[in-house]
C-alpha cells in the first residue's frame, strides 16, 4: 500500500531505549533531587528554587509542576529563536519526563526515601546522569537549559554549547547557597560537576565498540564467521611479514564487545597462530552503527 509506514525492529528498540532514558531521568529528579533541593542546574534546578517560594502560598505549585510549565515555555522560546535547533525529539523527551513526574505523585511514598543525604545524592546523580546519557546517545536532549545554552551560543560570542550550558547551570547551582543552606549549595555544585563526568562515562560506555585487526594465513576459516556468525562486514588486504617475508592476510572489522568475544574464540580455534589486535573505539559511523556523525 502506498504511503504505508514501515515499523522496523531497530526503530522500536530506539524508542524503547529513549523512553528508558526519560524514565531514569524523571525518577532521579523526582525521588532524589527534588526532595533534597539538589539544584544542579537545568530546569529541575530552577523549579526546585522557585518551589521554595511558591509552595508557601499554593501547595500544588511544586517542583514537578513548575518543571512542566518551564519546559513548555522554553520549548516555545526555542522554536521562536532556534527553529530547527529545537527538534521533535527534544520536545518529546521534555514533555514525557515531566509528565512522568506528575504520575510519580500517585505513588504513596514519603520523600526523601532515606535519612542519608549522601546516599540520596548518589542516586540523584546516577539516575539523572544515566538518563541524560541515554537520551544524548539517542541524538536527542531533554530540552530545558539546553535551549538557553543554544540561544546564548547563537546571540553571544560564546560559541561552545558546553561552556554556555556550564555557565547557565553554575549560576543555578550557586544560588542554592543563598536560598537554602551551605550544605545544599555544596551538594548542588558537586552534583553539577559530578553529573558532567558521569554522563561522559556512560555515553562512552554505551557507544564503545571493538576495532579488530587480524593477521592470518587462514582467512578462509575466519571471514565467513564475520559475515554469518556476527553479521559484520570486513576489509581484507594482502600483507607480508616483515621478519619472515611470508604472505599474510590482514582482516579489518569493527563490532560490538560481545561480538568481539565470539570472534576471538573463532580465531583461536581456526588459526591459533593468528596475530590479533583489538582496540576500544567510539563514534563509529556506517552501516550497523551510527548513520551520521
Amino acid at each position: 500500500m502506498k504511503g504505508k509506514i514501515k515499523i522496523t525492529h531497530s526503530a522500536v528498540l530506539y524508542w524503547v531505549i529513549l523512553n528508558l532514558g526519560t524514565l531514569l531521568l524523571a525518577a532521579g529528579i523526582y525521588f532524589f533531587k527534588n526532595p533534597n533541593n539538589f539544584a544542579t542546574g537545568g530546569v529541575s534546578g530552577i523549579a526546585i528554587i522557585l518551589s521554595k517560594f511558591t509552595t508557601k502560598y499554593v501547595a500544588w505549585l511544586d517542583a514537578a509542576f513548575l518543571m512542566q510549565v518551564l519546559n513548555v515555555i522554553l520549548l516555545i522560546i526555542g522554536f521562536i529563536f532556534l527553529g530547527k535547533g529545537c527538534t521533535f525529539k527534544t520536545a518529546y523527551c521534555s514533555l514525557v519526563y515531566t509528565a512522568e513526574m506528575q504520575l510519580f505523585k500517585l505513588i504513596p511514598l514519603e520523600l526523601p526515601l532515606t535519612d542519608s543525604i549522601f546516599l540520596e545524592f548518589i542516586f540523584a546523580m546516577l539516575l539523572s546522569a544515566a538518563g541524560s546519557a541515554i537520551i544524548f546517545n539517542c541524538r536527542a536532549s531533554s530540552g530545558g537549559t539546553d535551549i538557553i545554552a543554544l540561544i546564548i551560543k547563537k546571540y553571544t560570542r560564546i560559541k561552545d554549547v558546553g561552556t554556555a550550558l556550564l555557565i547557565t547551570d553554575f549560576f543555578i547551582a550557586a544560588s542554592t547557597f543563598f536560598i537554602f543552606d551551605i550544605q545544599t549549595g555544596l551538594f548542588s555544585l558537586l552534583g553539577l560537576f559530578t553529573k558532567a563526568f558521569v554522563v561522559d562515562s556512560v555515553i562512552e560506555s554505551i557507544g564503545k565498540s571493538k576495532y579488530v585487526q587480524i593477521i592470518t594465513t587462514k582467512p578462509e576459516l575466519i571471514t565467513p564467521f564475520i559475515l554469518e556468525g556476527i553479521h559484520r562486514g570486513y576489509t581484507s588486504v594482502k600483507a607480508q611479514g616483515g621478519y619472515t617475508g611470508e604472505e599474510r592476510t590482514l582482516i579489518i572489522t569493527v563490532c560490538k564487545r560481545g561480538e568481539a568475544l565470539k570472534l576471538k574464540m573463532r580465531i583461536h580455534s581456526a588459526d591459533p597462530q593468528a596475530f590479533v589486535i583489538l582496540t576500544d573505539t567510539n563514534g563509529i559511523v556506517g552501516k550497523g552503527f551510527r548513520d551520521t556523525l
